[in-house]
């Protein structure tokens, strides 16, 4: 059986390929199980310095797989959703612990939990190509993956309501505009530019890197004067 994750290794950058082009990239029965393992190894791997989260073929990832779902829903399968959605979660949040950056590297299509899954990253590169849908609302459900945690903290709450409620597709270089990507690179450059940014932080400090990823999520939820003594802390290791 074809694997669902790709795993690779260069120049010290992880690189996490979803492998199931022929249903763009959906999320199959191992795809959640797999991520949470594949992270952890590259979490605790000191040949790798950044990681990257990408797509094969067309598409970054399609979200949760609607053939699968349909199937649960008809035996009234809600176990399998809870347990899917747990494991989400893992994911979510070993992305946010991790003191590696993770890069989402979105190539094309991204929809459904696939968008909030990339809103987790650290950083995200778009191709000129892809494009994002927050399509939950178009079958009933609403986003998982932490998406209402992190796009409202993106674009504000009013914007975040908008695509979720609606499901609007927006290209690559609207989402730029809204601020869910950091940059949009030309398709058929797409892969090495993202590389390029990954070589960068591969190659900066490592508890240099780490110490700001912690510090600044810190912040995002701690005063000002618990922050200046995190950074004093920090700071002082650090030196």
């Amino acid at each position: 059986m074809t694997e669902e994750i790709l795993f690779e290794i260069e120049d010290e950058i992880g690189i996490l390929t979803f492998n199931r082009p022929q249903v763009m990239n959906a999320f199959g029965d191992n795809t959640r199980p797999l991520l949470l393992k594949l992270l952890t190894e590259a979490e605790t791997n000191d040949a790798i310095g950044c990681v990257i989260l990408t797509g094969a073929g067309k598409a970054f990832a399609a979200g949760g797989d609607i053939k699968s779902m349909q199937e649960q829903q008809g035996n009234k399968d809600t176990a399998t959703i809870s347990a899917r959605m747990e494991t989400a979660g893992q994911v979510v949040s070993l992305i946010r612990s991790m003191s590696k950056p993770v890069i989402a590297a979105v190539n094309g299509a991204a929809a459904g939990a696939a968008v909030n899954l990339a809103l987790a990253c650290d950083l995200r590169y778009a191709s000129s190509k892809a494009f994002f849908v927050q399509s939950f609302v178009k079958i009933g459900l609403m986003p998982d993956w932490g998406g209402h945690y992190y796009l409202p903290r993106v674009v504000g709450t009013a914007k975040a309501l908008e695509l979720f409620m609606l499901g609007d597709r927006i290209d690559a270089e609207t989402a730029a505009q809204y601020g869910l990507v950091n940059e949009v690179f030309p398709a058929e450059s797409f892969l090495a530019r993202v590389k390029e940014k990954a070589r960068l932080l591969a190659d900066a400090p490592r508890n240099t890197i780490a110490a700001i990823k912690e510090c600044t999520y810190f912040a995002m939820h701690h005063d000002l004067q618990d922050t200046l003594r995190k950074e004093q802390a920090m700071q002082a290791d650090l030196f």
